[in-house]
């Protein structure tokens, strides 16, 4: 049984960690190597283009976090979570939803769905 609340902290734990290296473990370890990642603005295939586009999220955004909003669900191997973006301690400025679809136990795909997002961000 897949284990829906795992998958999405080990999600949200990769894209706030700055380490690159430990960025590349996380994603050999918890991502297949074909996974792919695609939401309204970016898209990213394979662990190396994944990890490009996280670590250009955080230069964009250097003082913020991500952090889980709600409680994580899905059936078999589809995982549905949101997320919050934004400074620790406040309201996140950015939400979105992702969509991820599980190979063995691995995310192969995300699919982004960007809930909230101020002018200018």
């Amino acid at each position: 049984m897949t284990d829906h609340v795992t998958i999405a902290r080990r999600y949200i734990d990769l894209w706030n960690e700055r380490a690159q290296n430990r960025r590349s473990e996380l994603l050999g370890e918890f991502w297949t190597a074909d996974a792919s990642y695609v939401d309204p603005l970016m898209k990213g295939d394979g662990r190396d283009g994944i990890d490009a586009l996280i670590s250009g999220v955080q230069q964009r955004f250097p003082d913020f976090r991500f952090s889980l909003i709600g409680e994580p669900n899905g059936y078999g191997d589809h995982v549905r979570f949101s997320w919050g973006l934004g400074p620790d301690g406040v309201d996140s400025p950015i939400k979105g939803t992702d969509f991820a679809v599980l190979k063995d136990g691995r995310i192969k795909s995300i699919t982004g769905f960007l809930d909230q997002v101020p002018a200018g961000a």
